[in-house]
């Protein structure tokens, strides 16, 4: 598991910079918003999960954070960005108060897809 956060840091730190260069100004949304909109969502249900499934030190909400520091995105997108983060966390929040098989399982699915789609945001757009 370890190795397998280590792999996704990577790729979400890939995902920041093409977000970095990538930022548009105006109202009008970048062609990555909506993979941004669901990253945010995991990283919401991975920040409730990995406390009570997953020994581990990575601080979802701060990567969050920084995510959409880098992005800059207007005042819009970037409450679009918190309440999609907001949530994931509270769809797991609202059934789960221990880890239970379902609940490490979907960590460990959630923790595949934030992967996956931080790959595909940086191919996608930084390539």
């Amino acid at each position: 598991m370890i190795m397998f956060a280590k792999s996704f840091r990577r790729a979400l730190a890939a995902a920041g910079v093409i977000i970095c260069l990538g930022g548009q100004a105006g109202a009008i949304d970048p062609p990555y918003q909506r993979e941004m909109e669901r990253l945010a969502e995991i990283m919401g249900s991975l920040y409730f999960l990995q406390p009570l499934c997953a020994e581990g030190t990575e601080d979802w909400r701060a990567q969050m954070a920084e995510l959409i520091a880098l992005d800059e995105p207007e005042e819009d997108r970037r409450q679009r960005l918190a309440g999609a983060f907001n949530d994931g966390y509270q769809a797991f929040a609202r059934f789960h108060r221990a880890c239970t098989p379902a609940a490490r399982e979907a960590f460990l699915r959630l923790l595949a897809e934030a992967e996956t789609r931080a790959r595909d945001i940086h191919s996608r757009f930084a390539e």
